[in-house]
């Protein structure tokens, strides 16, 4: 097989390559739980992408597309979810953060001179991280009203609740 490979790759290199290209796949499955744990917790009225379809941020290059519609979607979701509820966020919750994410993923992956591209990839893990952080975070936030006050939340609940 190496000898299909550049000169000056070696096969430990290649080894390095191939647990690092399975590892990443792995973080994008455990982000795409993330993803599908949070859309889970919408109501199916609310929901404007279906929780099985955040598997498909770990396809590759297919997810370079597929970020902005996960992004676009799962703020779409969130915020009618967060109307219904009556939960106090910031309009449009995880967009901001999940479009840097998306911008930066998309820009990693154009063949660029190395120092820009090393630049972009600390800035897409940074804002991975970040937006990573904030669906878990409202997860978490949509867990506790869910625990409060029942899946069938409506605002009479939360009157007779308070009385």
């Amino acid at each position: 097989m190496l000898e299909y490979l550049q000169k000056g790759v070696t096969e430990e290199f290649v080894q390095y390559m191939v647990v690092a290209g399975i590892l990443r796949i792995i973080i994008w499955l455990f982000f795409g739980y993330t993803i599908y744990s949070t859309l889970k917790l919408v109501k199916r009225e609310n929901q404007c992408i279906l929780p099985s379809q955040a598997w498909f941020v770990a396809l590759p290059f297919f997810n370079i597309y597929w970020n902005f519609e996960v992004v676009r979607r799962l703020s779409d979701s969130l915020n009618n979810e967060f109307y219904d509820r009556q939960i106090e966020v910031e309009e449009n919750p995880t967009r901001r953060s999940g479009m840097l994410f998306a911008w930066t993923f998309l820009l990693s992956n154009i063949p660029l001179p190395p120092f820009i591209l090393v630049t972009i990839g600390l800035l897409h893990l940074v804002y991975f991280v970040t937006y990573w952080v904030k669906i878990a975070q409202h997860r978490s936030l949509l867990k506790l009203h869910i625990g409060h006050y029942g899946l069938d939340y409506k605002i009479e609940d939360k009157q007779t609740h308070e009385n």
